[in-house]
């Protein structure tokens, strides 16, 4: 199979937009996501799992567990489901 012919000019041609102007390519930043939001993402998640568990295991004997009753469900599935939303901003 015969090869491409390589142009020994190494001029490239600039962006034109529709009106006649010339734009410079920008690069974008595609860093990951910082230390921060991965700290807190998997706290949520921690902090979640291990509220149900102790809710679970020793809720009966914790006074302020027995107060809020039906509440700790929502405590520890909604950090937990915060902190899995948040995987969604993860790169």
């Amino acid at each position: 199979m015969p090869k491409a012919k390589v142009s020994k000019d190494s001029v490239s041609t600039p962006l034109t937009t529709s009106t006649g102007t010339t734009r410079t390519p920008v690069k974008i930043n595609t860093g990951g996501t910082p230390v921060w939001y991965k700290v807190i993402m998997f706290g949520l998640m921690l902090f979640g799992l291990l509220w149900l568990v102790v809710n679970y295991l020793a809720g009966p004997n914790i006074p302020f567990m027995v107060e809020l009753g039906p509440w700790n469900y929502a405590i520890g599935f909604g950090g937990f489901i915060l902190g899995l939303l948040m995987t969604m901003g993860w790169r």
